[in-house]
């Protein structure tokens, strides 16, 4: 691990980003967390994790989830979570995040889904997983990588299904107005903007929106805006200059805002990535 960031109240606080050379849509975290909470931030990528000690409380579509040691954690494109420890040492874990599309290719199955149910108690296969990580964070033949991440989505096919027409309507029927927020990050948004979008009156589209994602429109918005200064930052954008593109007050704002969702802050998330 790297020192810890001057942003932690807890000495142990910890977190590290890798991004993977020669492999686009694929970055891996590892992190030991005490007292920081996480605030609802969102990924364009599926999360697969493995709690590696303690207890983790997390709120995802709008129900609280509980992940102890040795669990498996799911989490879907675009959907916003938090994440906050459940037990006085924390919780220490790790993640790996995967495209979509990468995903898509390595299955070979463009539709996987996962039951509402985002924590898998399987301690045999979580110590396997967590062996999976361990090796991906470490090596460095792009060759030996691949064959290390077929490995874990073989791991992980048992727990995915074939998403339905249904969830894939559900999932698609606010796309515009995410789209629409996606396009206008660095400018000022209000209610009404993304109900004309919608075709619907302002608080009506208020309670569908917060129906369908269990949060609210701005929080969505934050999300889609700090997630867009992540992958900025990954390209060596300045700090000063990302904040000005997603729609934040200043440097000041992003670093507070960034640091609560990823755990580091966007300085520390750049060198790591791009080093």
């Amino acid at each position: 691990m790297q020192g810890v960031p001057d942003y932690f109240d807890c000495p142990s606080d910890r977190a590290e980003f890798r991004a993977v050379a020669g492999r686009a849509g694929v970055e891996l975290y590892r992190a030991h967390i005490v007292h920081h909470t996480f605030e609802p931030h969102t990924h364009d990528a599926y999360g697969f994790g493995v709690i590696e000690q303690g207890v983790e409380r997390f709120r995802y579509k709008g129900s609280d989830h509980l992940a102890p040691s040795d669990s498996i954690v799911f989490m879907h494109p675009d959907v916003l979570h938090t994440g906050r420890a459940e037990t006085d040492g924390g919780w220490r874990y790790r993640m790996i995040y995967i495209d979509p599309t990468v995903l898509a290719d390595i299955a070979g199955d463009a539709g996987w889904w996962f039951d509402e149910t985002v924590v898998e108690r399987d301690r045999p296969r979580a110590k396997h997983l967590t062996r999976l990580l361990k090796a991906l964070w470490q090596v460095q033949d792009p060759l030996v990588f691949d064959g290390l991440l077929s490995q874990l989505v073989e791991g992980l096919s048992p727990y995915a299904r074939r998403q339905s027409s249904a969830q894939h309507q559900s999932e698609r029927r606010f796309a515009n107005v995410i789209d629409y927020m996606q396009a206008h990050l660095g400018e000022r948004i209000v209610l009404e903007d993304l109900a004309s979008v919608a075709g619907l009156s302002p608080f009506h589209f208020l309670r569908q929106f917060q129906a369908q994602y269990h949060v609210t429109p701005h929080q969505m918005l934050m999300a889609r805006r700090l997630y867009a200064a992540k992958q900025w930052l990954a390209q060596g954008v300045a700090p000063a200059q990302v904040a000005a593109q997603a729609g934040l007050t200043d440097q000041s704002h992003l670093t507070r805002a960034f640091t609560q969702r990823y755990g580091v802050t966007p300085g520390r998330y750049q060198a790591q990535v791009t080093r």
